[in-house]
């Protein structure tokens, strides 16, 4: 498998994924289970993975709501999967909030689900044939979790970690503590001594106790330099957007931006107009390759899978439905 999966046990299968989409960790057993379901995008091959690996999925497990770990949610619960979450985006989800999954604010879709187990920490949950116990991590987001199997010392820590970085935070959004916060989630983490680290993004680092340390000092300097925090965001955001989207024309970016809440609230955090902040992002990021002109698009130059631009086509969660029966009509990539 490399990446560090030949050394999960047998009843784990995990796999690695490129951005738009979250790694896979599924839990094999009497009632399979599938931590974090990648983006809307690609739902169809998300979905047909984990049947050709478990036959059926009995519970979605997500770390957090993201675009990119929520997006196979209404395919696998339409096949009769249920989905667990913790309990911020649980009761978010339930109430149909505006701002599920923050998927208008980010401008990142995410086909409508529901939660049907809410999460809480310290609860221990049946996955696969194993027992594995929810660790409220907050920082990446108010809800975001992780999963501990002592008994192996296997550690999903979703976003809040990987090899090479830390999830960004939203300072706007999650008040000014967001990254103390996110550093402390960090540090209760490494106080379980995982002997593997499972991330959901990049692959299976192969020094934990290493991968912590980097982590922390990473964490450490989004506390220390709140600006720095706000740029950190703003950069992986607009990747992101140009990752799911093949680009924009470079005729479309500044109009785009200057629609964008995320880039008005970095800009007020910044004490930047909006339009300025959002010409220093592409100069910046321009200068430093992470995006590059090409084909009069502006595009993201870390590795990505393309997204077929139909599958964007979703409503945002202030068009949800009230409930999301089974039979669900789910936008996939084709």
């Amino acid at each position: 498998m490399g990446d560090g999966a030949e050394l999960l046990p047998a009843w784990v299968t995990w796999q690695r994924r490129s951005f738009p989409d979250a790694n896979l960790l599924l839990l094999h057993g009497r009632q399979p289970a599938l931590v974090d379901s990648g983006f809307v995008g690609h739902a169809r091959e998300t979905a047909a993975w984990a049947r050709a690996h478990a036959g059926h999925i009995a519970l979605v497990v997500n770390t957090h709501w993201h675009s990119d770990h929520v997006g196979g949610n209404a395919l696998l619960q339409a096949m009769g999967a249920g989905v667990a979450a913790g309990a911020p985006d649980a009761q978010a989800v339930a109430r149909r909030d505006t701002g599920c999954c923050l998927a208008e604010y980010l401008d990142q879709p995410v086909s409508p689900y529901t939660v049907d187990e809410s999460l809480d920490d310290g609860q221990i949950l049946r996955l696969g044939d194993a027992d594995w116990q929810v660790v409220s991590t907050p920082g990446h987001t108010a809800g975001h979790l992780a999963l501990w199997q002592p008994e192996e010392r296997l550690l999903a820590v979703g976003d809040a970690l990987s090899d090479y970085d830390v999830g960004w935070v939203n300072l706007a959004l999650d008040g000014p503590e967001a990254a103390t916060t996110a550093l402390a989630s960090l540090h209760r983490l490494a106080d379980l001594q995982p002997r593997l680290l499972l991330p959901a993004h990049g692959p299976i680092p192969a020094d934990p106790s290493a991968a912590f340390a980097a982590a922390m000092r990473r964490a450490q300097r989004l506390v220390d330099d709140p600006a720095c925090a706000v740029w950190y965001g703003a950069r992986r955001i607009f990747a992101f957007a140009l990752m799911i989207r093949d680009g924009i024309p470079t005729t479309e970016v500044e109009g785009y931006l200057h629609a964008r809440a995320w880039l008005t609230d970095a800009a007020r955090l910044l004490g930047r107009t909006p339009e300025a902040l959002a010409a220093e992002l592409v100069d910046m990021m321009l200068r430093s390759g992470a995006i590059v002109l090409s084909d009069g698009r502006l595009r993201a130059t870390a590795e990505h899978t393309p997204v077929v631009a139909e599958s964007l086509r979703v409503p945002f969660p202030r068009a949800w439905p009230t409930t999301a029966p089974a039979s669900a009509e789910v936008t996939e990539s084709r």
